[in-house]
């Protein structure tokens, strides 16, 4: 193990990179709260605070893959398809597989300019998780229960009430509904087999009911749909503990631009559009699987400074006073100061592991295949 490695392995340095993006994020929803005055009054002004101070959240997590870990993006497609990226309201429909899969959507909203506008059909528990959930409030997300009768009216609400966001928007769509493992893939399966629809090798079924009705809801405001395939080299299953302990994994994303008008606009034939779609996807897997790549020309965009930059910034503003209040502490020789301290140090290591295992896929709480063979799809 190099130095710079071991450096980033060390738990105290892990720590401080947490207790940054968790006092920020909290100072942050702070700031997003007192914007709340501004909705009845300039709704569009409320908007573009809001996408910029979720930038300067989120752009954290991505500093952490791009320039902590090292992490490299490669993407497959043509230059045509890269020309639109950031310059359209798309809805990306990207495989749920790994838990840091969100991370590397992320890292290509930031690399061109639309993070603080990224979207997403978000489950209804993430609402009460501190920072992550805060944030998405004030940013509109979308909350579904995942049962139709109830979300019916949200979703439709929420997702119309987007038709006029003044940022270009990437609204990302999990379709699967859950991460894929050995066990929900079976019952899916079963469930395909049930109702005559494709079989699949390395994705879920898709529940076409979300893609349908955010396509309905945003037609007129969304010209594209990105067909996102992900995967990583050397058969790697990254981690997002992985990446805080400053591991570098190399992702490749399959993109391919469908324009909205090439999308039946009937529901069920919308339905049946989607279905093709994941098995084009599944044999996109099939091909990296033998290949250990996807077909056609390859495209690096680069990193950009500015989430470095950002979290530089929130790092000076808060480790300084708290490095300097720690050596307080210890000059001091106070033993009350001093356990004190290192109780807010295991009470915010605890509290910075419990949001990584948000992203865990074994603890994300999934009931998937109890009722999957009553979903409609």
């Amino acid at each position: 193990m190099g130095l710079i490695a071991y450096i980033k392995s060390l738990f105290i340095l892990q720590l401080l990179v947490g207790f940054v993006f968790v006092v920020s994020g909290l100072i942050i929803n702070f700031i997003q709260l007192c914007t709340c005055v501004l909705w009845p009054i300039d709704r569009q002004l409320y908007r573009k605070i809001n996408t910029r101070l979720s930038y300067s959240l989120w752009s954290q997590l991505v500093m952490l893959l791009e320039w902590w870990s090292g992490t490299e993006c490669t993407i497959f497609t043509d230059q045509a398809t890269v020309d639109k990226f950031g310059k359209e309201h798309v809805i990306i429909i990207l495989n749920h597989n790994y838990e840091i899969d969100f991370l590397c959507g992320w890292t290509m909203c930031e690399r061109y300019g639309v993070l603080g506008a990224s979207k997403v059909l978000a489950k209804y528990e993430l609402l009460k998780v501190p920072l992550i959930g805060w944030t998405w409030y004030f940013l509109e997300i979308v909350f579904c229960k995942r049962k139709w009768e109830e979300d019916r009216d949200t979703v439709f609400k929420g997702l119309t009430q987007l038709k006029d966001y003044p940022e270009f928007m990437w609204f990302l769509l999990y379709c699967e509904g859950t991460r894929f493992t050995p066990k929900k893939h079976e019952i899916s399966m079963e469930v395909a087999e049930s109702k005559g629809l494709p079989i699949l090798k390395y994705h879920l079924l898709p529940r076409t009911k979300g893609f349908t009705t955010t396509l309905s809801c945003l037609k007129g405001t969304v010209s594209a749909v990105y067909d996102v395939t992900l995967n990583f080299r050397d058969k790697k299953v990254p981690t997002l503990l992985g990446i805080v302990s400053g591991k570098k994994y190399m992702a490749d994303m399959n993109i391919t631009r469908y324009p909205v008008e090439e999308i039946p606009e009937d529901e069920k034939e919308c339905a049946t559009w989607l279905h093709k779609l994941y098995q084009r996807k599944d044999a996109l897997q099939e091909h990296y699987e033998k290949e250990g790549s996807f077909p056609g020309p390859t495209i690096k965009p680069p990193r950009r400074l500015w989430t470095l930059l950002n979290f530089l910034f929130w790092a000076t503003l808060l480790l300084t006073p708290l490095l300097n209040f720690a050596c307080g502490v210890f000059v001091s020789g106070s033993p009350l100061l001093i356990v004190g301290f290192l109780i807010f140090c295991i009470i915010a290591s605890i509290a910075v592991r419990r949001l990584i295992s948000v992203s865990e896929v074994n603890k994300t709480g999934s009931t998937y295949g109890k009722m999957e063979g009553k979903k409609e799809n």
